[in-house]
């Protein structure tokens, strides 16, 4: 006896597109998000979509989820929390260096 195997069918699919017993199963087999599983896919003009694998019986999917990319970070990162009016380490010191010269003035006088 000898046993075909047989090809799965293989089919990219937005997650939204999917039936909704389907997205369910999908959902059940990511419980804590699909962050680890995510690709990135290529397109051949150069743009790209992210996509996580599933499979049933019959088909083996990509399923092609939405990212959101938090580009805030570099511009947190960017902002300048410091203002002129705020003193670094060397003005300090030559504050304190000025303090110093008025004391031994008085202590002079």
């Amino acid at each position: 006896m000898s046993t075909q195997k047989v090809a799965k069918r293989r089919s990219v699919v937005s997650f939204a597109n999917l039936a909704p017993e389907l997205q369910e199963e999908v959902k059940k087999l990511y419980p804590a998000g699909y962050n680890e599983a995510m690709m990135r896919i290529e397109k051949p003009n150069g743009e790209f979509f992210y996509a996580v694998p599933f499979e049933t019986e019959e088909v083996s999917y990509l399923v092609k989820v939405v990212v959101k990319i938090d580009d805030h970070i570099e511009e947190e990162e960017d902002r300048d929390y410091y203002t002129d009016d705020l003193k670094g380490a060397d003005e300090f010191a030559d504050q304190n260096d000025e303090d110093e010269d008025i004391d031994n003035l008085r202590d002079e006088i």
